[in-house]
């Protein structure tokens, strides 16, 4: 039966996920959101035929599987009675000649540690979204999978009658395999891959090394780290929800989404925690990809949803040629929300770009023009900040006015405020703090249930959400209001079970959820933290960590009653809040150094 334990590797252009036998079930080129030639994740079979990439050993009796320390390269070890073999899977990145290289290749560094384990190479690539099969050619070294639209070159020293004929033999020695665009490696295969395998993890561990990390569960921070950055796509500074689509939230709940394309929300969060960890090249790339989507906009509506080259029609459709992951159907290519009306997105833009006004470390200065330009947006979130929209959960089926969009409004008046002080435009923070303070009024008349004794999910609504748990988190209020304190006890007392916490308590247009959302788990424990409630918090947040894959990483949402991991994975959503938990719960260094 297949799972989420899956290994991620990418470069930050694109990405595969590798399952605990070292089959590659999921991988789309040239990016994030193109084509998966390998696709087996989602035919819904458990012995998948096609759209995979395995070294398979023949007596196969035992998987490990784990990351090399504070790097992206992972390492899978299968034993057999006729010996082990280890598999070094990693996407090349790393600086030359003064620039990143990141090519859409995939290494597998393949060798025997004990006996002579007796393998068979397969390697089946499709193209068209699983509907068109390779033309097959050879060279002396190397396979050619010629699609409609690409060709990849499995370059090898592996046999290639072997790796053709999908034939078993005795590793008795190491081989490696790139598998990449149709061109010609400059220097031997061997070469080539330990080059590349030695130049990424240096890489790796540069980065990680360069990271502001917490006392306490450094590993953990770690991973999420490097897990949010592999979701960059760095071309254009595009952050993607996650790597795949059409996981469903939950068992056959057909809740089943494409999430490989940039959310302005979710963006936002992965962004302020890397800011977080001291990495802020993220933000300046990000920055760039929001000022030309605000520029786009000229003033008017913005979408909540982008494609990672900045690409407006995300249209949906149903691939009815895959089965699905485990048979639960369906599928999906692209996303209606791009035609949502979500308020919070001009929230999400201005809490996005604000830091890059205040950061001395960023070497690119915004000017007076992405000030103005963010203004354009700012007026919009005044226009609407008491409409109905679809919300942050993206309701297809019906409009209300969210607080959760409201809040998000006023935090774009606010910011733009402090902005407009921190550049000296003295009239612009008059202007922008009454529209806040209007904002905030209003949110605080129309979203106060007497009756529930919380913030509720819409203006005069009665129903409980999570969101509104990120007022205390934009600064909306302060943690120890009575009101928000209030709001945090009615929300666990409706909507969390044990650590795990559901998004909301009302049916959407699919019913009653019935799996947590891991954020807000996370948004749950930040808030006990703020309002003193610290030894309980970290008692979740260890639980929380517990849910995790063995390799460190979580999807959208968990299975409260088994603990099974849902949703599109790896979600940046949750493993923001995998490092915002750990930063706010950690002892200080000062404690215990």
């Amino acid at each position: 039966m297949s799972t989420l334990n899956l290994g991620a590797v990418g470069n930050c252009s694109f990405s595969a996920l590798i399952d605990p036998r070292g089959r590659y079930l999921w991988s789309c080129l040239p990016r994030f959101d193109g084509d998966p030639v390998f696709n087996a994740l989602l035919t819904g079979e458990d012995e998948p035929a096609e759209g995979i990439f395995s070294i398979d050993l023949e007596d196969l009796a035992e998987t490990e599987q784990f990351y090399e320390q504070n790097t992206a390269i992972l390492v899978t070890r299968l034993h057999g009675a006729s010996g082990s073999l280890e598999i070094r899977d990693l996407a090349p990145r790393f600086f030359w000649r003064d620039r990143i290289f990141r090519p859409q290749t995939l290494v597998r560094r393949v060798k025997p540690i004990s006996g002579t384990p007796r393998i068979s190479i397969r390697c089946r690539p499709t193209f068209s979204y699983g509907n068109s099969r390779p033309q097959i050619t050879r060279g002396s070294n190397h396979v050619c999978y010629v699609g409609p639209e690409m060709t990849l070159r499995l370059t090898t020293d592996a046999p290639i009658d072997y790796v053709l004929g999908e034939t078993r033999f005795n590793l008795s020695a190491p081989l490696d395999l790139i598998l990449g665009p149709d061109e010609t490696l400059t220097g031997s295969v061997a070469d080539t891959a330990r080059d590349f395998d030695e130049r990424t993890c240096s890489y790796w561990r540069n980065w990680v090394s360069s990271l502001a990390l917490p006392f306490e569960w450094q590993e953990a921070v770690i991973r999420a780290a490097i897990t949010l950055k592999l979701c960059t796509y760095e071309p254009t500074g595009a952050i993607i929800a996650a790597m795949t689509t059409s996981i469903p939230e939950a068992p056959n709940s057909g809740r089943n989404w494409d999430y490989r394309f940039c959310w302005l929300r979710d963006a936002f969060f992965v962004v302020r925690a890397l800011n977080s960890l001291g990495t802020v090249q993220t933000m300046e790339n990000y920055f760039r990809y929001l000022m030309d989507l605000v520029a786009d906009a000229g003033g008017g509506h913005l979408q909540p949803v982008f494609g990672v080259g900045r690409e407006r029609d995300l249209i949906e459709n149903i691939l009815e040629n895959f089965a699905g992951y485990r048979g639960m159907g369906p599928v999906r290519r692209g996303n209606q929300a791009y035609e949502h009306y979500q308020h919070d997105v001009y929230g999400n833009v201005i809490l996005g770009a604000a830091q890059i006004f205040f950061d001395r470390r960023i070497q690119m200065k915004p000017t007076i023009t992405d000030f103005h330009l963010l203004e354009q947006a700012g007026e919009q979130a005044y226009k609407v900040y008491n409409m109905p929209d679809a919300g942050m959960w993206e309701l297809r089926s019906r409009s209300r006015v969210h607080t959760s969009s409201s809040l998000m409004c006023w935090a774009a008046c606010d910011r733009l405020a402090g902005i407009a002080g921190r550049i000296g435009e003295t009239a612009r923070v008059r202007y922008w703090r009454e529209r806040a303070e209007e904002i905030k009024e209003t949110i605080l008349a129309q979203s106060w249930s007497e009756k529930r004794q919380a913030f509720v999910e819409s203006f005069g609504g009665e129903t409980l959400d999570a969101s509104v748990l990120l007022m205390a988190e934009v600064g909306f209020l302060d943690p120890r209001d009575p009101r928000f304190v209030s709001t945090v006890d009615q929300l666990e007392k409706t909507l969390a079970s044990g650590p795990y916490m559901m998004r909301y308590e009302a049916a959407d247009d699919f019913g009653k959820p019935e799996v947590s959302f891991n954020i807000c788990a996370f948004w749950r424990l930040d808030a006990l933290t703020r309002i003193g409630r610290q030894e309980e918090a970290r008692e979740i947040f260890e639980a929380l960590l517990k849910t995790r894959n063995p390799l460190g990483m979580l999807s959208e949402d968990t299975h409260p009653v088994t603990g099974e991991m849902w949703g599109n994975y790896p979600q940046t959503y949750s493993m923001v809040g995998i490092i915002n938990g750990a930063r706010r719960l950690s002892k200080p260094w000062e404690s215990v150094v």
